[in-house]
């Protein structure tokens, strides 16, 4: 596949580097050449050098044989401008474009054939938005992913001694709650992963991903660790778009404060909120935090555009006794060496981003995408096709396909139905199969097992 990729900055550099490594004719377009530089030096790419917007730059960058354009500049104008051109003048098949601002997102009738001729509008704030509406949802869960349009949710939780399930065997958790149709993903342990089976011991600290609908996911978490008490107060340090955004979804439902440094946005984001109460002032000012309560705050969660002072008032809220601590970092460097001690949790806009692009570049297909664990792991839902003897996947139980190993088959669709895998479960015609891939390098297999001929659908 020939892709276009608009924006060399953390977002393109990391939608690159998931794309790179799976066959895929790749030229990137930037102002910056040292940009451009680093990043030739480490992929085998094209690059072209400048505005993303100028119908010569798409020229020089071979629009005419692209398959896909991902427009993931920083500015949303350049982004939409850009795809406009690439329908108009180049006839690229599929355009994908990262738009930030509310204010375009709130009227999608824009991104249209006819109008703006995107055909996936991403919003990274909108993703983080609704990552954090999840987590608030399920207090104690450090992911919370929907696959199969919610019937099915993909749950990351730290397991801590006192949960019933904590230093017994997986295979216990249907003995304590029989009718349950939940099963184990995934475990990480000291961040290494462990493919679980039904006499695996869960340990005290290890990370669980579990897949369950959404009725059992509190009973689920209530075995891996004690039942905490529900999240009211929350205050967000930073009013930008993520900010506001987050503050309009959550003020009718929780008790929200936002802190924003700069005076004049402050004053402007109040006006759009009505049930947020908006601080002037720094995040990482102690006595701004102890005046506005923070040892009884339950939520603190840093969203600015400053990685370090996301970090330090992070730090400092949970020193103060802020329930739980949720840093947003962009660099991918920082998120691995963020002390859980210190900060509970650490989300990433650009992951959250990728996750969304790749369920558009998979080849077969693939619903639903999610990146994990900073990019070297992958939870998949893909739409089984064919005739038996002619799929690879379709009329064979689950233990006669040829899965990799490190690929955990977690549950199946099928319609309504939430069905429970086993070695025998048997794999249908348009079954939605979700699965834990352990390894991002056994995408391009898995991917494979899940393409037909369209001869032999």
């Amino acid at each position: 596949m020939k892709i276009i990729i608009l924006g060399a900055g953390q977002v393109g550099s990391s939608v690159l580097a998931s794309l790179a490594s799976e066959a895929n004719d790749i030229v990137m377009i930037d102002k910056d050449p040292t940009l451009l530089k680093n990043l030739q030096d480490r992929f085998d790419i094209g690059t072209v050098q400048g505005n993303a917007a100028h119908p010569t730059v798409l020229q020089r960058a071979g629009a005419a044989e692209a398959d896909m354009l991902i427009a993931v500049t920083s500015d949303d104008e350049t982004n939409m401008l850009a795809c406009q051109l690439a329908d108009i003048l180049f006839k690229i098949p599929r355009k994908i474009a990262r738009v930030r601002a509310i204010e375009y997102t709130v009227f999608p009738g824009i991104f249209a054939p006819e109008t703006i001729p995107i055909d996936v509008v991403i919003s990274p704030e909108q993703i983080i938005t609704q990552f954090i509406e999840s987590l608030l949802e399920y207090p104690g869960a450090s992911q919370v992913l929907d696959f199969a349009e919610g019937r099915v949710r993909l749950v990351s939780v730290c397991a801590v001694k006192g949960g019933p399930l904590v230093e017994h065997e997986i295979r216990e958790l249907h003995q304590h709650m029989p009718n349950v149709h939940a099963r184990i993903a995934a475990i990480f342990r000291k961040g290494q992963p462990v493919v679980p089976n039904g006499r695996t011991v869960i340990e005290d600290g290890d990370e669980v991903f579990f897949l369950a609908s959404r009725e059992e996911i509190k009973d689920v978490m209530a075995e891996l660790r004690k039942s905490e008490k529900p999240y009211k107060r929350l205050i967000f340090a930073g009013g930008g778009h993520v900010g506001k955004r987050v503050a309009l979804a959550l003020e009718d439902r929780y008790q929200v404060k936002v802190i924003e440094k700069d005076r004049k946005r402050a004053e402007k984001i109040a006006g759009d909120l009505a049930n947020t109460v908006v601080l002037a002032g720094d995040a990482s000012d102690k006595e701004l935090l102890l005046n506005e309560n923070i040892e009884n705050t339950d939520i603190f969660c840093a969203i600015t555009n400053d990685d370090e002072a996301n970090i330090l008032s992070a730090m400092l809220a949970k020193r103060l006794g802020a329930r739980r601590t949720i840093s947003l970092i962009n660099k991918p460097a920082y998120a691995d060496i963020v002390d859980s001690s210190q900060v509970d949790l650490v989300i990433s806009p650009h992951q959250a981003t990728i996750g969304a692009l790749l369920r558009y570049v998979r080849r077969g297909d693939i619903v639903q995408v999610y990146s994990l664990r900073h990019g070297t792991a992958e939870a998949i839902e893909a739409v089984a096709h064919g005739r038996p003897g002619k799929s690879k996947v379709v009329g064979l139980p689950i233990d006669q396909i040829k899965m990799p190993q490190g690929v955990v088959m977690g549950a199946l669709v099928r319609g309504d139905e939430v069905i429970q895998v086993h070695h025998d479960t048997m794999i249908e015609e348009g079954d939605h199969v979700i699965m834990f891939l352990l390894d991002k390098k056994l995408i391009p297999t898995v991917e494979q097992l899940f393409q037909v001929e369209n001869g032999d659908r």
